[in-house]
């Protein structure tokens, strides 16, 4: 006899999706390794993109930096980069929102060299923000191929997690 443990309606359900992707988008920037802490918040998005609708994932891209920032991961030099880091995340939900009817992989792809092209874009802007040239060099290489990377293998992340929920 099969019997339901807990049983919610769709908007519970929704809700309780949203709180576990705010809960991680919280705590994931508190590993301090871009090659950790990245995949795993670049998989958040991805699921918040598909979990959550647009509204809840925007708001949820914009969690990570902040907590990175204030907990060390990012250097405080970098403060400048933080709003482009924000909006690199805000083009990957929206990207792979617009492209995830056609294909998963397609709209990840395509998100994540978005939110790259965006970010080493932004990067050269970012330099002449920060004034110390060390700091200039670190924001550079935060914000370059390292994002690509990450977001690459954060869509890998959450495929799978979307295919054992049978999302996909």
């Amino acid at each position: 006899m099969k019997t339901k443990i807990l049983s919610l309606s769709k908007e519970q359900l929704a809700l309780f999706q949203f709180s576990i992707l705010m809960g991680l988008s919280i705590i994931l920037p508190l590993f301090h390794s871009q090659y950790i802490t990245g995949p795993m918040v670049n998989a958040v998005l991805f699921l918040s993109a598909v979990l959550a609708g647009s509204t809840g994932a925007m708001f949820i891209a914009m969690i990570p930096s902040v907590i990175a920032l204030s907990t060390g991961l990012l250097p405080i030099a970098i403060a400048p980069a933080v709003p482009f880091i924000m909006l690199g995340n805000a083009i990957l939900i929206a990207a792979f929102i617009l492209l995830q009817k056609k294909s998963f992989w397609l709209a990840a792809i395509a998100a994540s060299f978005a939110k790259f092209i965006f970010l080493f874009g932004s990067s050269q802007l970012v330099i002449g923000l920060i004034a110390k040239k060390q700091a200039a060099v670190a924001a550079v290489s935060m914000l370059s191929y390292p994002q690509l990377a990450t977001a690459l293998m954060g869509a890998v992340l959450a495929w799978g997690i979307l295919k054992g929920l049978k999302r996909i």
